[in-house]
This record gives structure tokens, C-alpha cells and sequence, in this order.
């Protein structure tokens, strides 16, 4: 029997989560059948339970239903209760499981490029997507992480959520402390957008790395801000996208696949 799994979103037709799954078990010769599923705005939890029910192994969460998911599940993991938020669901003996791998995603796509002990991280945004992250980015031991957000009231609740994890600490994006820093990650919506940051430039380095979880043929506003600054160093969150479903596939079938030539061929086809 072909094991079934989906990803589950609106809208979803955009998603890449079948191309790259579909890779992953061609390398790793297991066969399961992986679709996008469209649930509407207000019947996530009915959506999910339906496929579980007929026979489902699993899911991926996407937008807009992350936080839902989280209530759905009835057992979540150490990430997921950090994170507040389910990306990864599937069905044990004791019910319906839910992690969340975008953190750990992330961090590996990161350090491919860099080790994260001791940098000096600003993490731009208090959304759903910077707190899915604070966690591993805080077990990797930076010396310091600042959250920035235009709402500081939002950074500064986040902040405290997290501040037993490490040395983390937030403002404002009027707020920034006139210092560079080794990695500066994009967690706003903005390059979504099409908008740019009113960040200083004070706040790069040439050799730092400037990240944005959001992706696109071209680069985003955000990078295209940073390569302005001087920042040689520029990736997008493609590369995110790639590891933190590796991660769930790792949670699903017990095997790690190889994500390079997946990302490669990925960006390719941009």
C-alpha cells in the first residue's frame, strides 16, 4: 500500500511541496503519493481530520492555517509548543502529532554558509514566521539576537516569551542599535509586498549574510536593500523552503534525504 501525504493551504496551487517530496522519495526510493489539498478559509481542522480519516499519513500545514493546526493536534512537540505554531502533522498510537520544521530549516540552510555561535543576529519581524524560528536560532548560541519590528510592543512580548532560550533582546525598526550585524534575516512580509524595510545602513557589514524567508526569481526588495549596503552575502528562503521539508520527511519515514541538487533543481525551474 502507497502511503499518502498532502500539504494543506489557501491558496495552495502555488505550492512546491509536491515537487520537492516527490524528489525526496524518488531518492530515497519510498513510495508514497504526495497532493495539495485547498481547504477552505473556515474548515482547516475538518479538512485535515477528512484526509487523516480516509487513509492519510500525514500533512504539511502552510498559510494560512499553521496556528490552527497547533489546535488541532493533540500531541505537539517541544518546537511546536515553542513555536506556537504546527507546519507537520501525522498519526501515531496516540493520535495526531504536530511539529514544526521551519526553524530547523532555517538554521540548516544557514549553515551551509555560516556557524551561528557567537554571531550577532537582528531578526526582522514578531510574526508567526520569526517565532517559528527564535527557538533553533537560540539553541545554535549567538552572542546576541535582537527581534525589530515597526510595533516594539509586539518584539518586546516575543522577546520575553523567549529570553530563558539566550540573550535576546528587541525595539522598534526606529529603535536599531547603531551596530552591524553578522546576519540579518527578513521574517516581515514586506518582500511579499513588494515593499522595502526603513532600515539604516549602519546595520550591515560586507560581510555578513542578509537572508529573506520569502523567495522569487529575481531578488526581493529586501536583498536588493542589502546589496545596496555593500552586503555581498544574499540568499532566499528557497533554500529554507527545501530543508524544513526534508525535516518533516525525516519525521515521516525515518530517513534524512539529500536537499542539494533538490534546491538546484528547484531554482532552476524559478
Amino acid at each position: 500500500m502507497t502511503d499518502r501525504y498532502a500539504v494543506i493551504g489557501n491558496p495552495i496551487k502555488h505550492s512546491k511541496s509536491p515537487l520537492i517530496h516527490a524528489a525526496f522519495a524518488a531518492q530515497t526510493k519510498q513510495k508514497l503519493i504526495y497532493e495539495r489539498l485547498e481547504a477552505p478559509l473556515d474548515s482547516f481542522i475538518e479538512r485535515a481530520a477528512e484526509f487523516l480519516a480516509m487513509g492519510g499519513s500525514g500533512c504539511n500545514v502552510t498559510v494560512p492555517f499553521k496556528e490552527e493546526a497547533f489546535r488541532f493536534a493533540n500531541i505537539l512537540t517541544e518546537r511546536a509548543e515553542l513555536a506556537g505554531a504546527v507546519n507537520t502533522l501525522w498519526l501515531d498510537d496516540e493520535g495526531v502529532v504536530g511539529d514544526n520544521t521551519d526553524g530547523a530549516g532555517l538554521v540548516r540552510d544557514l549553515q551551509r554558509h555560516l556557524k551561528l555561535v557567537g554571531l550577532r543576529i537582528l531578526l526582522l519581524g514578531a510574526g508567526g514566521a520569526a517565532r517559528g524560528v527564535l527557538g533553533p536560532l537560540l539553541a545554535e548560541r549567538p552572542a546576541q539576537l535582537v527581534i525589530a519590528n515597526r510595533s516594539p510592543d509586539k518584539a518586546i512580548a516575543l522577546a520575553t516569551q523567549f529570553i530563558q532560550l539566550g540573550p535576546i533582546t528587541a525595539c522598534s525598526l526606529a529603535e536599531l542599535p547603531n551596530q552591524p550585524f553578522d546576519l540579518i534575516i527578513n521574517a516581515t512580509s514586506a518582500s511579499l509586498a513588494g515593499e522595502a524595510l526603513p532600515l539604516p545602513t549602519s546595520i550591515c557589514q560586507t560581510d555578513g549574510l542578509a537572508y529573506d524567508m520569502m523567495y522569487g526569481k529575481a531578488e526581493t526588495p529586501f536583498l536588493q536593500q542589502a546589496k545596496a549596503a555593500g552586503v555581498v552575502r544574499r540568499l532566499d528562503g528557497l533554500g529554507m523552503l527545501v530543508e524544513q521539508a526534508a525535516e518533516a520527511f525525516f519525521l515521516w519515514r525515518g530517513i534524512r534525504p539529500e536537499t542539494e541538487t533538490v534546491l538546484v533543481k528547484l531554482r532552476a525551474g524559478l
